[in-house]
């Protein structure tokens, strides 16, 4: 957990590093000081100082917030890593043929995927995802079926055991699925073990998985197991993985499709 009594200590400038991590997900060095006017080692030291207190994590080029036992706010998350996101829902759209049906999880990037699936003929979409839905259901050549279950205020994500019990209905041609971090070993890690059941009805109850993730999804920490990379069949990001995992990728048949390398 952080440590409250070391932050409350912090600089003024400090707190409001920790404030616009908090509000915006992330914070980069040479953004931050032209913000304040001093010299990137000296917003260096500020990230490692808030990093040091468990308040930050560190990521190339600046900060995320701390999230090593609960998921950033949604507004946070869907402002980070804007281009990847929409890169890999582009990329991962390709994967889908038109006249099939498919599952399509919560999650920021799974939503991008669902922003491009627009334009698909013939198409069924069964989510537990509100956004998804909206984004959706004024296609003429999509339907789009909802799980029922608990709605998460934050992000419109539906969850429980009615919404397991509403997707293992149903044997779908592709599932996309998100995660909250992934890790070297292979492990697809998440916050809520609500959402993290759905998805492990997701992956068992469709013929091919996609797994949508940044790579900044590497430098992260969830505390929940979905499973192992094994049990995807693609994996759709922006930068590659590393090498362990890449190699696990290749060993287990997972084809890796890297947006940055097309």
């Amino acid at each position: 957990m952080p440590n409250t009594s070391k932050a409350s200590n912090l600089s003024d400038r400090q707190k409001n590093i920790l404030d616009h991590a908090r509000g915006h997900g992330e914070v980069e060095v040479e953004a931050l000081a032209d913000t304040f006017n001093v010299t990137p080692q000296t917003i260096r030291r500020d990230l490692n100082l808030l990093c040091d207190l468990r308040l930050l994590q560190r990521v190339h080029g600046g900060a995320i917030a701390h999230d090593g036992v609960s998921n950033l706010g949604y507004e946070a998350r869907s402002r980070l890593a804007i281009e990847e996101k929409q890169s890999i829902g582009e990329h991962a759209a390709t994967l889908i043929p038109d006249d099939c049906s498919l599952f399509v999880n919560i999650g920021t990037t799974t939503e991008q995927v669902a922003k491009h699936l627009i334009g698909h003929i013939g198409m069924l979409v069964i989510t537990n995802n509100i956004n998804v839905v909206n984004t959706l259901r004024h296609s003429e050549t999509i339907e789009v079926m909802t799980a029922g279950g608990l709605v998460r205020r934050e992000d419109g994500g539906i969850v429980g055991d009615a919404t397991v019990d509403f997707i293992r209905q149903f044997k779908v041609d592709f599932a996309i699925i998100g995660a909250s971090a992934l890790e070297e070993d292979g492990t697809i890690l998440d916050y809520d073990p609500r959402e993290v059941r759905v998805a492990q009805a997701i992956i068992e109850n469709a013929r091919s998985v996609i797994l949508v993730a940044d790579a900044m999804k590497f430098e992260r920490n969830a505390p929940v197991r979905i499973g192992n990379i094994e049990l995807i069949d693609y994996l759709v990001t922006d930068a590659r993985p590393p090498r362990t995992f890449c190699e696990l990728c290749q060993k287990h048949d997972v084809e890796l499709i890297i947006t940055s390398e097309r």
